[in-house]
Parts: structure tokens; C-alpha cells; sequence
């Protein structure tokens, strides 16, 4: 058993790489309001880091996340108690999205309710073909409607629904092929699947990523009018960064581009 000190969440940095571990394994990382608080801290940290390229969002134990604490749930039934509960929850899912460095899942292993809900709200997802995934509050008599706006913005409609009334279980394979995740990997190849992702988006110019991930959430939830209109903005002013007309001229000049990323998006 984990001693009642040990950090609910790991942090480790190394050359622009954040890796956040969820470290409650006896209780297969069950989101408590102290697991959810400590995930919040960490996400608030990173966005003021700006040495920070990716995250990491990875767990410890046989389980990546069973979802909120049942047993901490039950023990306190209050509505004020579980509007907090709920809401900071969803501080944190979207805390993740608001992130301006993308966000990589690594899943080794059950992910269900809320811990579905946690790799929905992350922008990649890259799972062992020995996880597996479900809504399963629906088993318990409740239907699990905050991991229900993460998960119908990711699957089809009909998909999410049959997830969310029937609470059945779903392998890597079929959750690759819905879109849940992006890669289902053999469990021994996860870590270099991760690593090969990283190295990809590490690649790339850091302050186009940033303008990016920002516009891709902002427009989602547009007309498709507005979006563009949005877009059109976001792109001119991406445009418009040293690193932009830098990677333009290294194309035509057929020369590798020499990044001089700034950390800090222009508002637009």
C-alpha cells in the first residue's frame, strides 16, 4: 500500500516533456477530490511554464483510470457535494483542452466513467491493445452525463449513446476504429509508440501548434461561419510569427527551417 505521503499525481520534466502519472494504483486511480485537486494543480503549473512542449498523461498499477471514487461519493451525499464534485472535474477536463501544448494519453489499461471521460478531454490517445474502455456509471444507476459531453464530441452520436445506456466495455481495437483513440498498440510496443508520437510533435514549430490547438477547440464550438471568420484571423496572425516566413522561405529555398519559436501566442 502507497504510503499516505506519497504525491497523487508524479510529475516528471526533461527536455520540454511533462509527464503527469496518476499514483493511485490500489484504488486503480480513482478521481477523489484530492486526486482531481492535484491534477488541477499540475495542469494550472504547466501553463505557466513555458519551456513546456508536450504532456504526458499516463498511470500507475494495472488500471489507467476506473473513474470518480465511489466510495468517497457514497460517503457524502449531498448536492452541494457532488455539484463540486462534478464541477471541478470538469475544470479539470477542460483544463487539459485550454493547455496550450498538446496532451498525450498513454493507456495501459481500464479506462471507465470519468477515466473515459479523462482520455476524451486529452488531444491524442495511445492505448495498449490490452485496455479497455466504458461509461459504465449507467451499472451503478447513474448515467455518467459529464463523460457524456466528452465522449459526443468524440465518437459519433449513436456511438456514444450505446456506450453511455448499456455501459459495456469496448477493447482498444474498436475504440481505435470509432475514433475514441488514435493508435491501439501491443502493450510492449506502447512506450515507443508514445515516444515516436512525441519526437513528431516535437518536430514541429512549437507557436503554430500553440495558435493551433486554440483555434481547433474555439471553432468546434462555432457556426461554421464564424469559424472560419475565426479561423481566417487566428491564421493571418499565425502568419505573421518570424517562424511562419522562416518555415516558408526554408521551403523554397529547399533548406531545413530553423525554428525560433516564441512561447507566447499573440492575442487575436
Amino acid at each position: 500500500m502507497l504510503d499516505q505521503e506519497s504525491p497523487l499525481v508524479l510529475h516528471t520534466e526533461h527536455s520540454g516533456i511533462v509527464t503527469l502519472e496518476l499514483n493511485r494504483p490500489h484504488q486503480f486511480n480513482a478521481l477523489s477530490h484530492e486526486l482531481l485537486q492535484a491534477l488541477a494543480q499540475h495542469i494550472e503549473a504547466i501553463e505557466r511554464n513555458p519551456q513546456a512542449r508536450v504532456v504526458i498523461l499516463q498511470a500507475k498499477g494495472n488500471a489507467f483510470c476506473a473513474g470518480h471514487d465511489l466510495k468517497q461519493m457514497r460517503a457524502k451525499p449531498s448536492l452541494t457535494y457532488y455539484q463540486q464534485l462534478f464541477t471541478q472535474c470538469t475544470q479539470v477536463m477542460q483544463g487539459l483542452q485550454r493547455l496550450p501544448i498538446p496532451v498525450i494519453a498513454k493507456v495501459h489499461g481500464l479506462a471507465t466513467a470519468a477515466g473515459c471521460q479523462l482520455i476524451a478531454s486529452c488531444d491524442l490517445v495511445i492505448a495498449s491493445t490490452q485496455a479497455q474502455f466504458a461509461v459504465s456509471g449507467i451499472n451503478v444507476g447513474l448515467f455518467c452525463s459529464s463523460p457524456a459531453v466528452a465522449l459526443s464530441r468524440n465518437l459519433s452520436p449513436k456511438r456514444a449513446f450505446d456506450l453511455l445506456v448499456t455501459g459495456r466495455f469496448i477493447d482498444a481495437q474498436t475504440a481505435e476504429q470509432w475514433g475514441l483513440i488514435n493508435h491501439a498498440v501491443p502493450a510492449h510496443q506502447l512506450d515507443q509508440a508514445v515516444q515516436d508520437k512525441v519526437d513528431l510533435l516535437l518536430a514541429k514549430n512549437a507557436t503554430a501548434i500553440r495558435y493551433g490547438k486554440r483555434l481547433f477547440y474555439e471553432q468546434l464550438e462555432m457556426p461554421q461561419a464564424q469559424a472560419y471568420a475565426h479561423a481566417v484571423q487566428v491564421m493571418a496572425h499565425n502568419m505573421m510569427e518570424e517562424d511562419a516566413l522562416e518555415g516558408l522561405s526554408a521551403f523554397i529555398e529547399k533548406r531545413p527551417a530553423h525554428w525560433q519559436s516564441s512561447v507566447h501566442l499573440k492575442e487575436t
